[in-house]
């Protein structure tokens, strides 16, 4: 199986590079958006890598890299009922949601923030680029992948 590469978001006051880093490993728990848990169910594979972006910062950019460490399973907040992310349509025999666990690659020597994203012709076809595209989980080619990475000092 080949590794793929994908984009994350999150917001770093929710859950930042450096909290990965500290915890080691998460589950990216709280998807709800039928494409983005299609990716976390159908497209990420244990190994795949992960740009992890900070989004609603100051600057928006790529904090670092980590890993799918587990595959999809069942989203437990879809069956808290004190969750935000509580679903009344979910059941443990029929989850509607999923998450994957990832781990903690590397961080950035410095963000590689949005803007500078945009200035290079190799990335201008990441999702993340275009105008209203606003998916926490976007797939990127290991070309876009490689030039971030460099971007971001490593």
């Amino acid at each position: 199986m080949t590794t793929q590469h994908w984009l994350m978001k999150s917001e770093p006051d929710v859950y930042s590079i450096d909290n990965l880093k500290k915890d080691k490993t998460t589950w990216w728990e709280g998807v709800r958006n039928y494409q983005a848990r299609n990716f976390m169910t159908q497209g990420m594979s244990l190994g795949d890598y992960v740009l992890f972006y900070h989004s609603s910062a100051e600057p928006p950019g790529v904090a670092g890299i980590a890993r799918i460490s587990k595959e999809a399973e069942p989203d437990p907040t879809q069956f808290d009922k004190k969750s935000d992310y509580f679903d009344a349509k979910a059941t443990k025999a029929k989850p509607i949601w999923f998450c994957v666990q990832i781990s903690f690659h590397e961080k950035f020597k410095k963000i590689v923030p949005l803007e500078e994203l945009k200035k290079h012709e190799g990335l201008k076809n990441m999702m993340v680029l275009k105008k209203g595209q606003r998916l926490s989980i976007q797939p990127v080619t290991k070309e876009e992948f490689d030039l971030v990475r460099s971007l971001g000092g490593l």
